[in-house]
């Protein structure tokens, strides 16, 4: 007697995948109706906003095969396109004459930049916040890939490219506040409705985000593009030989992550009330890495997971008094724990354990079955 394993597939695996996703989206939209302080709701959004820009790194690392170590270059871009369109609208007190931006008429500028000029508009800015990473990416992507170039180097020009655009930033003092960022901005208003960074009407817009970003992750996952860039992935030289401009594919989920981490970077902006180069920088890009590892980089729901968990545990440690010195010691132990004993995170131990869990209940389903039919022959 054999019993045979089998799997759901068709509408049922398509269900029993975008499960996890609406699970978790379900959850982000009922957590205000437990938590009730404001400050704690605030710092619950900031989780979730970094939860939104690591699924943007799992997308192209995770199912592109594309390790960007400046993923923070395009988090950052969006969140200075949405701190420069806020800055234009405060209030005078932290403008110069003509609304002319406090950091400027510190600098002596007599007018505002050219560059600056069409952030006077919100849709512009909304607009610029998502296609200008997309772009830089894409124009980034197109030199890297046309090229050819593959593996570390791909991280390591990444990198360098997002180290050289926050240099840019911090030295060009007079049009971007350097160290000091873009502060003092104006609550974001939508026809005529302010969301206040520690009110629930903010809190409701990141978790649509989050479930946006999720589902339009996920839907690319299924199209025949983004079975393309997974085949890519795990062997980009077949998928050449077929025909495929594997370039094409891979500068398109590339700007698709990057246009991700810019609305994390504005939704950022808009939780935090302000823009700072420490955005752009390598620790923050660093630790998306670190959270994407954790939770799973082929797993868009255990990305997001991991994010949350591991900068809500970073949080907790830095903030308590016993890890105040050691906290990164111990985030690092937890980083080389997991790469050593889980290489697929936490979305894979836990993807194992249901595998294990289906396989023993269809076993002992057969078995249940095998011991009926046996009874019913000899009877």
């Amino acid at each position: 007697m054999t019993s045979k394993t089998s799997f759901p597939t068709g509408l049922p695996r398509l269900g029993a995948q975008i499960a996890p996703i609406l699970i978790v989206c379900a959850i982000v939209f009922a957590l205000p109706l437990v938590l009730n302080n404001d400050f704690l709701l605030n710092k619950v959004a900031r989780y979730l906003v970094l939860g939104i820009l690591t699924v943007s790194l799992a997308l192209s690392w995770g199912f592109g095969g594309i390790l960007n170590l400046g993923q923070a270059m395009s988090f950052g871009i969006g969140s200075y396109a949405m701190a420069m369109a806020l800055k234009l609208k405060t209030i005078p007190v932290h403008t110069g004459s003509g609304g002319l931006p406090d950091f400027m008429v510190w600098n002596n500028v007599a007018r505002l930049p050219w560059f600056w000029q069409p952030f006077k508009s919100l849709s512009f800015a909304l607009a610029a916040g998502i296609i200008v990473p997309a772009l830089v990416a894409a124009a980034l992507g197109w030199f890297i890939f046309r090229s050819r170039v593959t593996g570390v180097y791909v991280s390591i020009i990444t990198l360098a490219t997002m180290v050289v655009l926050n240099l840019v930033i911090i030295d060009q003092q007079s049009f971007t506040g350097g160290f000091n960022g873009i502060t003092d901005l104006a609550q974001l208003e939508i026809f005529g409705f302010a969301f206040d960074a520690y009110g629930r009407a903010t809190f409701y817009l990141v978790a649509s985000c989050v479930a946006l970003s999720l589902l339009v992750a996920f839907a690319f996952t299924r199209t025949k593009a983004g079975l393309v860039v997974q085949a890519i992935r795990d062997h980009e030289g077949r998928v050449r030989y077929f025909g495929y401009d594997v370039a094409a594919y891979q500068i398109f989920v590339f700007a698709l992550s990057a246009a991700i981490a810019g609305l994390a970077g504005m939704l950022y902006t808009i939780v935090m009330e302000f823009a700072s180069p420490t955005f752009l920088g390598v620790q923050l890009s660093l630790s998306v890495v670190v959270w994407c590892a954790v939770g799973g980089r082929q797993s868009l729901v255990g990305a997001f997971l991991g994010a949350v968990l591991v900068a809500g545990m970073q949080g907790a440690l830095s903030e308590s008094a016993a890890f105040l010195e050691t906290w990164t010691l111990v985030m690092g132990a937890l980083f080389v724990l997991v790469v050593l004993f889980l290489p697929k995170g936490l979305a894979g131990l836990t993807k194992s354990a249901w595998r294990w869990i289906v396989r023993r209940r269809l076993a002992s389903q057969g078995i249940a079955r095998g011991v009926g039919q046996t009874r019913e022959g000899s009877a």
